[in-house]
């Protein structure tokens, strides 16, 4: 079976990389249009619109013999135009479809925002908002990504979907493709950082956030010919505490006391139905050791990712709104690539990771998908020492695994 599975993601990178080699036509990469985005960019001259996004997926894990099947997330936009200079974006977020006693899935403001149009080229918002940060956390649509999962990168290294509150400056060079942005918001919780999610889980996403504490972000997108690059970056405080509580702890208060940094760049490709896209990025956390003895924790004071994409459209000349999209992608990440030198972290093997992805997406229409892919994951040795209490029917660690899923996904 891995056997198999392996040989079919070889098969389909080298027919994908020689299609590369295939007569080029103009073909710019063109993200869904959505009732959201004709707000955003002006061209609905409604006074409230309606707008939203949803995925389903089954997913069989080969290690486990487990399949599960779930609603991933279905979202609701409403944004409202006060007038030509004022608007408001609001999206919610119910997870795994329902929430029952505190479990189960997530009911979530994604976003709530307002947008204040100064120049023609620039504009404010203010609220809970998404920063540019990768790819994915600005254009998560089922329908603008291939794969049924998001890339494994984009959500554990840079967590998807990431939001606080704050205010952020948007604005495009007149005289030239650039458009930058910075923006400030509330820092990070390290009281809530988990061994194997990375930060993730010191998010406030716009509850009860501690802002004693504040972070940057900036970003620097140039759009030439076939192509997009990009370069964005993060730094802010984990600490919220007031200075009495902080001292007690170790750790450093103030606006960006116990900081953490993160850089990112990737290019993005898009010519006659071939697209291709890479990514990197690292994150750096120097004062790792406090935190891990303030909250007993086994955080790594760096982690990094990076992966590579190449997908082919089918029906690139044949049609103009349907699309058979075939790709593969490749990634590799490891959120404790290193690791405070006082006290010692303890090294977790299977946080070290490599990920191989082939599938299809069929797109009837633009804002409907169909996906299905295979993901091939390798992962370093299990740690001994971090086994602790296994469960009576907990089955032996292996490094080597392999999912199949399948999903729909949609938006309007």
């Amino acid at each position: 079976m891995k056997f198999l599975y392996t040989a079919t993601g070889i098969i389909v990178f080298s027919f994908l990389v020689t299609n590369l080699k295939a007569q080029y036509k103009t073909n710019a990469q063109n993200l869904v249009t959505t009732n959201e985005d004709s707000l955003s960019n002006g061209s609905n001259q409604s006074k409230t619109v309606i707008s939203g996004y949803g995925s389903a997926f089954y997913q069989r894990d080969f290690n486990k013999a487990v399949s599960s099947a779930t609603l991933e997330r279905a979202v609701l936009f409403v944004g409202h135009r006060f007038n030509e200079k004022i608007s408001l974006f609001t999206e919610l977020e119910i997870e795994n479809a329902k929430v029952e006693g505190g479990e189960g899935g997530e009911v979530a403001m994604e976003q709530a925002y307002l947008k204040f149009n100064l120049k023609p080229n620039q504009y404010l918002v203010a609220g809970l908002f998404v920063p540019r940060i990768g790819i994915l956390n600005e254009n998560h649509l089922p329908v603008n990504f291939n794969g049924v999962e998001r890339p494994i990168v984009e959500t554990l290294v840079i967590p998807a979907t990431w939001r606080e509150l704050g205010v952020a400056f948007y604005g495009t060079l007149n005289n030239l493709p650039l458009t930058y942005d910075v923006a400030l918001m509330n820092g990070l919780n390290s009281a809530n950082f988990e061994h194997g999610s990375g930060f993730r889980e010191g998010r406030a996403e716009g509850s009860n956030a501690l802002a004693n504490n504040l972070a940057v972000t900036a970003a620097v997108q140039y759009n030439v010919s076939y192509f997009k690059f990009q370069v964005s970056g993060y730094a802010g405080g984990t600490v919220g505490l007031n200075q009495h509580s902080a001292d007690s702890l170790g750790l450093d208060n103030g606006a960006f006391g116990t900081p953490l940094y993160l850089g990112e760049a990737d290019i993005q490709f898009a010519k006659n139905g071939v697209s291709a896209k890479a990514l990197g990025t690292y994150v750096a956390y120097p004062d790792a050791d406090k935190v891990n003895v303030a909250y007993a924790k086994n955080i790594g004071s760096g982690m990094y990712g990076a992966y590579a994409e190449v997908g082919y459209d089918w029906l690139y000349k044949k049609q103009k709104t349907v699309q058979f999209i075939t790709f593969v992608r490749g990634e590799m990440l490891d959120l404790n690539s290193s690791l405070p030198a006082e006290p010692k972290g303890i090294y977790d093997g299977t946080q070290k990771q490599t990920h191989i992805i082939a599938g299809f997406s069929y797109l009837p229409i633009p804002n409907v998908v169909i996906k299905a892919d295979v993901r091939i994951l390798h992962t370093g040795p299990q740690n001994p020492e971090l086994v602790i209490n296994p469960a009576p029917n907990a089955i032996p660690y292996k490094q080597d695994n392999q999912f199949l899923n399948i999903g729909i996904g949609y938006s309007f």
